[in-house]
């Protein structure tokens, strides 16, 4: 059993986290291999250990049995394109804030020692692919496993966009913009927004508008299968960026269109503790109710 393991620095100083589930997991008999989940900046200094080596996730996730990332849910997002792409499974360990996708705390580490003998459960989450057309050119493609957040700029203006199912209009939003997330992205933006909770393991595809000026807008949970088309007003001088599960923005003009749809890639996260949806939702989120 390969493991790799992916700390985020800047949240698991010295890779003290990393470095106890290493201990754990080897002694359980696994092979773990260290790596950073990104180039560190410019500048940078880091406390990372320097008698441990580090290697890179492009080298070592294709023959790779799980992934193990140490950090926050940003943190998982970052990898779950890459995992996914080599059919790895994720387990999130949180070293930040929140961690609502993390499976373990910094205090469970001991609990991984039966990853070594393929002692886990699976749970899939859908993905969406995300396209940028501009007439009949695709200028960008991404997944998301949370959301795409299509939004106006720092600028105190109204963003004006339709949204469209299957080429059939949906409604249309003035205000800051639209979210468009997965069950997975439903406790995320889209939550903080007036969206509804939608527990992770759903197929559907969730609209959320951003401070509409409509007394009308509602977020909608729509059918998987459907293709969610976001179109840009022609003639539109204002921009609109397109943010994929809080990557680098892509800027939108007058007469694009933003097409999702759900991808025939889905992310494998990786269950050990015995906590139920609800159960993590009280706990990190201060519950349902009050």
């Amino acid at each position: 059993m390969k493991i790799v393991l992916s700390s985020n620095p800047y949240r698991d100083k010295g890779l003290r986290v990393a470095l106890e589930a290493k201990r754990v997991l080897e002694h359980a008999g696994a092979q773990a291999v260290m790596c950073l989940p990104f180039q560190p900046k410019k500048g940078d200094r880091l406390d990372l250990p320097r008698q441990v080596p580090l290697s890179t996730l492009d080298r070592e996730l294709p023959t790779a049995d799980l992934l193990i990332c140490f950090g926050g849910d940003g943190t998982i997002l970052h990898a779950a394109r890459d995992a996914t792409l080599h059919n790895v499974p994720i387990l999130g360990v949180n070293t930040g804030s929140v961690g609502f996708m993390a499976e373990l705390e910094r205090s469970e580490l001991s609990l991984l020692a039966p990853l070594a003998h393929g002692m886990y459960t699976l749970e899939e989450r859908i993905m969406l692919d995300v396209r940028v057309l501009r007439g009949d050119k695709v200028i960008s493609r991404d997944t998301a496993l949370n959301d795409a957040v299509i939004s106006k700029g720092s600028m105190a203006r109204v963003a004006e966009m339709e949204v469209f199912a299957d080429r059939v209009k949906v409604c249309g939003i003035t205000g800051d913009g639209v979210i468009i997330a997965t069950p997975t992205g439903s406790t995320a933006y889209s939550m903080s927004a007036g969206g509804p909770i939608v527990e992770p393991t759903s197929r559907c595809v969730i609209i959320t508008p951003v401070c509409a000026h409509q007394l009308s807008a509602r977020s909608m949970v729509l059918a998987p299968e459907r293709v969610v088309t976001v179109q840009l007003p022609r003639g539109n001088r204002k921009y609109l960026y397109l943010s994929v599960d809080g990557g680098k923005a892509v800027r939108l003009t007058g007469g694009d269109r933003v097409e999702i749809n759900q991808s025939e890639r889905s992310t494998q996260l990786v269950r050990l503790a015995d906590r139920s949806f609800y159960q993590v939702i009280n706990q990190k989120l201060g519950g349902l109710t009050t």
